[in-house]
């Protein structure tokens, strides 16, 4: 069966797991991958596709319930309740081209991943400071 998100897990990143479930769901919904209406995965398919505990997939689909983002119905599945405000679709395209050259730029400058991480981390820092994030 075709489906509009497909977890996938970042074993070292410290996150865990259902967190990182739970911020694939946003990050889908923030760029319309996801919207309200659609299904997510029932639990057994996620457990199988990462080998992962039930309650693991469980928790994430409730925390995400309690957000009020999706709604699980009996029977049926989890489906999504509303999507996240923010930007269009188109702006979220023209923005990523601005960031994809952005990235480009900084290789060619020679800085590495972890540069650009801290740069990054760094601006978006600065911006919450200024009240602009």
């Amino acid at each position: 069966m075709f489906r509009l998100i497909e977890f996938n897990l970042d074993r070292g990143s410290g996150v865990s797991t259902y967190l990182q479930l739970v911020h694939q769901v946003k990050q889908a919904l923030r760029l319309g991958t996801l919207r309200p209406g659609d299904q997510l995965p029932t639990a057994r398919e996620v457990v199988e596709s990462l080998a992962i505990n039930p309650n693991t997939v469980l928790k994430a689909y409730r925390e995400l319930e309690r957000e009020g983002l999706v709604e699980g119905r009996p029977g049926m599945g989890t489906f999504v309740r509303q999507g996240i405000a923010g930007a269009t679709l188109a702006e979220h395209t023209r923005l990523r081209r601005g960031l994809e050259a952005w990235v480009h730029d900084a290789f060619a400058a020679g800085l590495d991943q972890e540069d650009l991480r801290a740069l990054f981390t760094v601006v978006l820092a600065g911006a919450a400071k200024e009240g602009v994030a």
